[in-house]
């Protein structure tokens, strides 16, 4: 089965958005689908979600050393997709390991201004791509050939209108899009993994949480732990472990809560990594001063019936719910 893009067709029509988000981890493939019909502030629908697990040796770190067998994966969790989503145009994305991407915000003002275009204007945001490449040419060190490149305008509210960037070696992307290719799977995006799981954990608490309330998102994955502290709606301090300046998890954490008071933090990823670390979910209690609540994308919307995947209650769906998210939200 084929999956081909004709999201702007579905658009035209008024028809709802359906998008798949897809995590390649490294001990199981994360499928998760999402709709949302294009009317504005209409409510999201989960429509399906799958676990395949990866045999040992499928991956190796960030290569995928198997594609035979991550294709056969994909198949497996795309098999039991209902029809009314195989029948619509279908937007996939995929994450990329944090450590094989790079990720960045950049004020739009200055990419425009680069471009030398309006920071407005609908079309002329095309016009920032020369300025984007060339930001990215500079922060990854390499030439844009040796680059594959996803952005978009970051609509989220804040005070300063951004595009967030992703960027990673063509080796890796080209390996997914074979082995998603493979399965009778079009990609129409890609994203980092940090960067998917962060925007699953806002839509999170934008439900979930009080207006205005401070708090910490933290999202676990095989490279480390990554944590965002966010007031108003607007990231104001991050954190990656492990690092240099950072003696351990603990010492992290605290140096990410400076500011206002928290009352929560939202947790994601693979939650069970903690323990190579000596840590527990009551320990970043402890760190923090708040209660930590576990992502869970069963809370975020209507359910179709017939769904019953654990991982619409498991904390490592933040990745594949944050990749399905973008293709309604975009």
């Amino acid at each position: 089965m084929t999956f081909k893009s004709s999201w702007l067709q579905g658009m035209q029509l008024g028809a709802q958005r359906f998008a798949a988000g897809i995590d390649v981890g490294s001990q199981a493939v994360r499928l998760v689908v999402v709709s949302q019909h294009s009317r504005a502030r209409a409510a999201l629908h989960i429509e399906y979600a799958s676990t395949v697990p990866l045999g040992a040796g499928t991956m190796a770190g960030t290569e995928i050393a198997d594609r035979h067998a991550v294709a056969r994966a994909l198949r497996d969790a795309f098999a039991g997709l209902p029809r009314a989503c195989a029948t619509h145009a279908l937007r996939c994305a995929m994450a990329l390991p944090a450590s094989a991407t790079l990720t960045t915000t950049v004020p739009l003002t200055r990419l425009a201004a680069l471009a030398g275009c309006a920071e407005d204007g609908g079309h002329e945001l095309a016009e920032l791509e020369p300025a984007v490449m060339s930001e990215v040419e500079r922060i990854a060190g390499l030439e844009r050939h040796a680059l594959a490149v996803d952005w978009f305008v970051d609509e989220t509210r804040s005070p300063i209108r951004s595009v967030t960037i992703a960027a990673t070696a063509r080796q890796h992307l080209e390996a997914r899009i074979e082995c998603a290719a493979s399965a009778g799977i079009s990609l129409t995006a890609i994203d980092g993994e940090p960067h998917a799981a962060l925007r699953a954990m806002r839509y999170a608490a934008s439900h979930e949480l009080d207006p205005h309330e401070p708090y910490v998102a933290l999202w676990i994955g095989m490279d480390g732990v990554y944590g965002w502290r966010i007031v108003d709606d607007c990231l104001v301090g991050e954190m990656r472990y492990p690092a240099p300046e950072h003696t351990d998890l603990a010492d992290a954490l605290r140096d990410l809560v400076h500011g206002p008071v928290l009352d929560c933090a939202l947790l994601s990823g693979e939650v069970d990594l903690l323990d190579g670390v000596g840590f527990s979910m009551a320990d970043i209690a402890d760190v923090l001063g708040c209660t930590v609540l576990p992502f869970e994308c069963a809370a975020l919307g209507g359910l179709a019936p017939q769904l019953h995947d654990p991982l619409l209650h498991e904390p490592a769906a933040a990745v594949a719910f944050g990749l399905a998210l973008r293709g309604v939200l975009e």
